[in-house]
């Protein structure tokens, strides 16, 4: 199965960047970016891809473990940029930036404890993916926009491990379908 470990956003929370992402979605151009569902709206810890049925149990500890061993944050989506040239907008985060960093660290070092091939490291940047694009676009205005966003904070009091369904009906525009696959509070028993 198709895994990552993530941080979800509450409802509330949301909310507040929905009404963010219509208000995007008014300006020049928006017609060419295909806009992630909010059901989609994840900030990714650590992404594992394929992974085995029988990887699952040990990643599951591993992560359990990892959450055990931080506490709660406060976390808020904030600001925003872009990867590729243009080919992924997305919010970014304020808040303990750091604590979400060493959250993504902990699900990567799981990852590859439990035997997932995590390829090479890289640094982790907060974000949250708004649009994607096949092509290079370019979206200043976006980013310009996104910097004056903030939604309230929130605490993070769980890492999710998250399964990844990709469409297959070849409709255009189909988004992948998400499902937690294990939820394990911070701070909790490890």
């Amino acid at each position: 199965m198709r895994l990552f470990a993530a941080v979800l956003p509450p409802d509330d929370i949301a909310d507040e960047l929905a009404a963010e992402a219509a208000r995007l979605r008014t300006l020049p151009g928006a017609d060419g970016l295909r806009w992630t569902d909010r059901a989609g709206w994840h900030f990714t810890l650590a992404f594992y891809g394929e992974v085995d049925d029988a990887v699952v149990p040990e990643l599951s500890a591993r992560l359990r473990r990892a959450a055990h061993r931080g506490a709660p944050f406060p976390l808020a989506v904030r600001g925003g940029g872009a990867f590729g040239h243009g080919r992924a907008l997305w919010a970014g985060a304020a808040g303990d930036v750091p604590a979400l960093r060493l959250l993504a660290d902990r699900a990567e070092a799981a990852g590859r404890k439990a035997g997932v091939d995590m390829g090479g490291h890289r640094r982790y940047t907060a974000h949250l993916t708004l649009a994607r694009s096949r092509d290079a676009v370019d979206v200043r205005a976006y980013v310009e926009a996104l910097d004056a966003f903030a939604s309230r904070t929130w605490t993070v009091g769980e890492l999710v491990l998250v399964r990844s369904n990709l469409p297959k009906s070849g409709v255009p525009g189909e988004q992948p379908r998400y499902e937690p696959a294990g939820r394990w509070p911070l701070g909790g028993p490890g």
